[in-house]
């Protein structure tokens, strides 16, 4: 798929955040929905590998370190089908503000990375309209690992890479890893237009971008609660 929900017609408009893990992502869209919600705007928010139908079986997996390049890649295909067909689709043709902590190039940043053919990837995922807006949150290396140490005494296995055997050091296999992610994001960057932001600012610094931003492409005032939507 290569169009847009609102090139293909759709009422709702969908927005989506990707980057490193601990880029700070997560924080600046869940800042937006509560921006959006408090100006009485239709809004929902959805997060990678959340889907009721797959996650147990996800995090069994993880924690048994038994999933491979191939079946990490499906079982998060499988997981992004049923919240695309159950929750994504249907509220956009509500006229929802649909928001995603990540989307379809995490798949493709991640998975290829850890060796399936980019190809391949794409193709799993090609029944799936682009974003409406994407924004890409980019931080160095370190402020991403302090931040997630910042909350937890260690890394988690995946999220550093270990599966890759890149390094028998967690700490240097994410920055490898995560390295290796982030130039897969900035090789995309172009084709799929994502919008830009320094992640290394302060937090009230990007939120304004972000808002500026969505304000300035988005017709909000269509998306508010008991309105018809006509477009944006």
């Amino acid at each position: 798929m290569t169009k847009t929900f609102a090139q293909l017609g759709f009422p709702g408009r969908l927005i989506a955040v990707e980057g490193l893990d601990g880029s700070g992502k997560s924080t600046q869209i869940y800042l937006l929905k509560r921006w959006l919600q408090l100006q009485g705007l239709r809004v929902f928010f959805s997060e990678w590998n959340s889907s009721e139908l797959v996650k147990s079986a996800t995090s069994k997996a993880k924690k048994r370190e038994l999933l491979s390049p191939t079946t990490f890649s499906l079982i998060h295909a499988t997981d992004f089908a049923d919240r695309y067909e159950r929750q994504l689709v249907p509220l956009l043709r509500a006229g929802y503000l649909v928001l995603c902590d990540r989307y379809i190039y995490t798949a493709f940043a991640r998975d290829t990375v850890r060796g399936c053919p980019p190809n391949w990837v794409r193709g799993i995922y090609d029944f799936a309209a682009l974003p409406d807006l994407t924004f890409f949150f980019r931080a160095d290396l370190e402020v991403s690992l302090n931040r997630i140490l910042d909350g937890r005494p260690q890394l988690k296995y995946f999220e550093a890479g270990m599966d890759l055997r890149l390094s028998t050091d967690p700490y240097e296999s994410f920055r490898i890893f995560q390295g290796r992610i982030l130039e897969q994001y900035l090789a995309m960057s172009g084709e799929f237009q994502f919008l830009l932001i320094d992640a290394n600012q302060p937090i009230e610094a990007q939120q304004n971008v972000v808002r500026d931003l969505i304000a300035d492409r988005i017709h909000l005032d269509a998306f508010r609660r008991g309105q018809t939507v006509k477009g944006s």
